[in-house]
C-alpha cells in the first residue's frame, strides 16, 4: 500500500526563518534602546550637578558645600555642627584651613562622609535647598548619590595640580583634567564609557573634557584608559567598569 509522508514545505520554513530573524531583531532592537536610555541616564547625572550649583549660587550667593552661611540660609536641622566643613587641614588651593567659604569645593569627589570635607556636604546643601533629592544627614546609607549602574557620583574643584586632580591624560607630562568643577562617576561599563564620551565630548575617553580611569582610592588621581590601536596606555574593555569624570 502506498504510505503518505507529511512533512514541511519549503514555503513553511521560510515563513519561520522570517519569524524567527524578527524576533531576533526586536530583542536585538530592545537591548539597544536599554543600552542607549542608561547612556542617557548617565549624561543626564552630569548635565544636573552643575544645575544644583548654579542654582544654590543664585539663590544664596555661595557655593554649596563651601558656604559659610549655610545654618543662616538652609535652617531647620542645619547647624554649625551638622552642615559646616571641617576639613581638609590644608584647602585644596594650597592655603592653611579653614577652608569654608573661599570658593573652592575643598576635599576629594570620593571622600567618605566621615571626613567632612566640603565635597562631602555639597550633596547635603543642595538638598536642604530643595535642589537635589536624597538624604540630608551624612551618616545615611543612601547619603551618596549613584548613577544608573550603582556607581557612586561625586564633585569638586577643579585643580591643575596633578597630585590633587581626579584623572590625568596620557601625555608624556601627564595634564590633570580641564574644568572649574569636576565631576565623576564610578562603575560604568567600558561599552558605555565610549558611547558616553561619544555624546558629550570627543569621543576618546583619554582626551577632552571626559576621561575615564580606573577606580583609585579617594585622593589618588587615575589615568586616563586609551582607545584600541593605541600605542600608549591600558586599552578600555568593554567589559570592564571605569570611573568617568568631566570638567565643567
Amino acid at each position: 500500500m502506498k504510505q503518505n509522508q507529511s512533512g514541511f514545505t519549503l514555503i513553511e520554513i521560510a515563513i519561520v526563518l522570517v519569524i524567527i530573524g524578527l524576533l531576533l531583531g526586536g530583542v536585538l532592537k530592545g537591548q539597544e534602546l536599554i543600552n542607549s536610555a542608561k547612556v542617557k541616564n548617565l549624561a543626564t547625572d552630569f548635565r544636573n550637578i552643575p544645575v544644583y550649583i548654579y542654582g544654590y549660587q543664585d539663590k544664596f550667593r555661595a557655593l554649596p558645600g563651601d558656604d559659610a552661611g549655610a545654618v543662616a540660609h538652609l535652617g531647620g536641622t542645619c547647624t554649625a555642627a551638622t552642615c559646616v566643613a571641617t576639613g581638609p587641614a590644608t584647602c585644596n588651593n594650597g592655603s592653611a584651613g579653614p577652608c569654608v567659604g573661599n570658593g573652592v569645593l575643598d576635599g576629594n569627589w570620593n571622600d567618605a562622609a566621615t571626613t567632612k570635607n566640603e565635597t562631602v556636604y555639597f550633596w547635603q546643601h543642595v538638598r536642604l535647598a530643595g535642589l537635589a533629592p536624597g538624604p540630608t544627614v551624612l551618616t545615611d546609607p543612601t547619603y551618596f548619590p549613584t548613577n544608573a549602574m550603582g556607581g557612586s557620583i561625586g564633585i569638586q574643584s577643579g585643580t591643575s595640580d596633578n597630585t590633587k586632580t581626579p584623572i590625568t591624560d596620557l601625555s608624556a607630562t601627564p595634564v590633570a583634567i580641564r574644568g572649574t568643577y569636576i565631576i565623576c562617576s564610578a562603575g560604568i561599563l567600558g561599552k558605555f564609557v565610549k558611547q558616553l564620551d561619544l555624546t558629550m565630548d570627543d569621543g576618546n575617553p583619554a582626551t577632552g573634557s571626559m576621561m575615564a580611569g580606573i577606580a583609585t582610592a579617594a585622593g589618588t588621581p587615575m589615568t586616563a584608559v586609551a582607545l584600541p590601536g593605541s600605542a600608549t596606555g591600558t586599552i578600555i574593555d568593554d567589559a570592564a567598569t571605569y570611573t568617568v569624570c568631566m570638567g565643567v
